[in-house]
């Protein structure tokens, strides 16, 4: 009897590619139009996060682009489907982190998806989620400043 050992690896290997193969095709690549941008001054930095990312530094997709003054477009690939929220910043000294006072409060311009409020604790998740559903999604949101 002859062993089919063999050809189990490439059965397996097969199958892996076709699974990977699948999933990326499903992937997404969301473009993130960044607007407010008055210099050309370090990266705009853009998170994609889950409900329980928002507003954290561990947000499972991010994307980065050299600032622009008006609009700098970001993109991030290999997106699932599936509903997050957007935060950004520009990252004026390119230092990686968004920098903060001793309180927290933002001292670089940052956005959220679908421009949320921004209120005394961060704005809600609610208020920036949308859901990545084509194979190319677009959207916008505008950097503010919240102290000169």
């Amino acid at each position: 009897m002859k062993s089919s050992t063999p050809a189990c690896p490439a059965i397996a290997l097969a199958a892996l590619l076709t699974l990977a193969a699948a999933h990326s095709a499903r992937a997404s690549v969301v473009e993130i139009a960044v607007t407010g941008i008055t210099e050309a001054r370090g990266h705009v930095r853009v998170d994609l996060c889950t409900r329980a990312t928002f507003l954290k530094e561990d947000c499972p997709f991010s994307g980065a682009a050299p600032a622009r003054p008006g609009e700098t477009l970001v993109r991030i690939v290999g997106v699932p489907p599936g509903e997050y929220a957007a935060q950004a910043f520009q990252d004026r000294d390119d230092s990686g982190k968004l920098k903060q006072n001793l309180i927290g409060v933002p001292l670089e311009p940052v956005g959220f998806s679908n421009d949320a409020p921004i209120r005394l604790t961060g704005p809600r998740y609610k208020d920036a989620a949308f859901t990545v559903v084509h194979q190319v999604e677009r959207i916008t949101l505008r950097l503010r400043r919240l102290f000169k």
